[in-house]
């Protein structure tokens, strides 16, 4: 088992090296990582077909459970999550569809207009407009639409759109922590541990929407100046883009409004219905491209196929540290450290969930400790909850603090760079690490009060 164990461990640390390197695509490192855990680790050394056969975990579409259960509860995190891979791919599709109807663009130009297109009104804005859709709707997606209008904006209105962009993807990591299906760690997190819409809306929800305050307030004070010399003021109102020229389909707009309200609801209702969030994805998508079904083809193409490609060779790899009891032993050396001490536990949790993921992916940090904090609830009798909230709230808001973070962070300064923004790591740094701080430790406090 040790020489398993040390190959599993190589095997990982490989795997998080070259992705952050990005000399490769990381679907592909994450891939030929798995298989190499599952020919080297699982075969070779370890001689366990079992190993296998649960780390692919492929029977579970073949469980009713999968589907539908009366008290959803935590599938197995042994391996393969299918729940949340099928859950994303259908959220996937869902955004291609409003995408395309003009969904995104016709709501940033309609609020524009609703403040009379000044500064610190959009400012203030579309920070609100980037938590709120973050909460159901991937960042990415989020920060891609809003970052091109806010550019858009800031060409016509003659203001510097930086502050805007940084404010708005702080904002959408932010919003992301809020639910279930706003961040990927989350949707692993919750799928994993049997958690629902309505458990992350009553516990991250709360400490986002307290830590949303304090960041509006922080960003505004921050920026205050730069945005009051910056008022709109003098410009030709009838300039401006109408929100209506934003929608290319009556009909599509309204369809894709109709399937984002039916999937909120779905979500909201999940763990009271007994519908899964796996079951809840084919539906979504299902319902998407039969609403456009003469686009249905080129909506299956939009969607990322290489995330949900880099998510299963990852859970592969999380997969065999977990067989080879590595996460075991992690556990363990937490939980010496901090005792019988719950808040040293929380508080290492979640600000080594912070740290790591301002300079690595949060996706493989979080899939990697959600095995390590089941571990120390049955063995230190910690309550679950206790942790999985310090590692949501960490892994969410952490990996806001550099541009590499999270990639909403990539999409976003690439936006602007695009458009000739650049936006370097001071520049970045500067305001988002401060901020970074501000919202951990307010989330550490609210834990330590409501849950220690």
């Amino acid at each position: 088992m040790l020489l398993a164990q040390i190959l599993a461990v190589m095997i990982f640390i490989a795997m998080f090296v070259l992705v952050v390197m990005e000399k490769f695509e990381r679907q592909y490192i994450t891939l030929g990582c798995g298989g190499i855990m599952i020919l080297l680790v699982f075969g070779a050394v370890m001689r366990s077909w079992s190993a296998i056969w649960e780390t692919l975990n492929v029977s579970s579409f073949f469980t009713s459970g999968f589907w539908y259960t009366a008290s959803e509860g935590a599938e197995s995190t042994s391996g393969i999550n299918w729940s949340t891979i099928i859950f994303i791919l259908g959220m996937m599709i869902m955004v291609e569809g409003m995408a395309k109807a003009g969904f995104f663009r016709w709501l940033c130009l309609t609020l524009a207009k609703l403040v009379h297109y000044k500064t610190v009104p959009i400012f203030i804005t579309f920070m609100l407009l980037s938590s709120v859709l973050a909460m159901f709707i991937d960042s990415i997606t989020v920060i891609l639409f809003l970052a091109a209008v806010t550019v858009e904006l800031a060409k016509l209105l003659k203001f510097n759109p930086i502050p805007m962009i940084l404010s708005e993807i702080f904002c959408a990591n932010l919003g992301g922590s809020a639910t279930m299906c706003g961040d990927p760690p989350n949707i692993i997190i919750g799928t994993s541990l049997g958690y629902s819409f309505t458990d992350f809306l009553t516990n991250t929800g709360l400490i986002a929407a307290v830590s949303l305050v304090a960041t509006v307030i922080y960003f505004f004070f921050v920026y205050r100046k730069q945005l009051a010399s910056e008022n709109g003021a003098g410009v030709d109102l009838s300039a401006m883009p109408s929100p209506a020229s934003a929608i290319s389909s009556k009909r599509d707009f309204v369809f894709s409004c109709l399937i984002f309200a039916a999937a909120i609801v779905l979500l909201a209702t999940h763990s009271a219905t007994g519908l899964t969030v796996a079951l809840i994805g084919v539906v979504i998508a299902v319902a998407t491209l039969a609403a456009f079904w003469r686009d249905a083809l080129t909506l299956l193409r939009g969607v990322d196929y290489k995330t949900l490609l880099f998510f299963v060779g990852l859970f592969i790899v999380v997969g065999g540290l977990e067989q080879t009891k590595v996460l075991e032993a992690l556990a363990g050396f937490i939980g010496e450290i901090s005792g019988d001490n719950v808040m040293l536990m929380a508080a290492i949790i979640i600000w080594l969930s912070a740290v790591t993921s301002a300079f690595v992916d949060n996706i493989p940090f979080a899939a990697t400790m959600i095995p390590v904090i089941k571990i120390l609830a049955t063995t230190q009798g910690v309550d679950l909850s206790t942790l999985t909230w310090g590692l949501a709230m960490g892994t969410d808001i952490g990996g806001s603090a550099t541009p590499i973070g999270a990639s909403a962070n990539v999409v976003g300064t690439s936006v602007a760079s695009r458009n000739g923004y650049f936006i370097d790591w001071k520049t970045y740094c500067t305001t988002a690490v401060p901020a970074t701080v501000i919202v951990i430790t307010i989330s550490m406090v609210m834990i330590f009060v409501r849950y220690c």
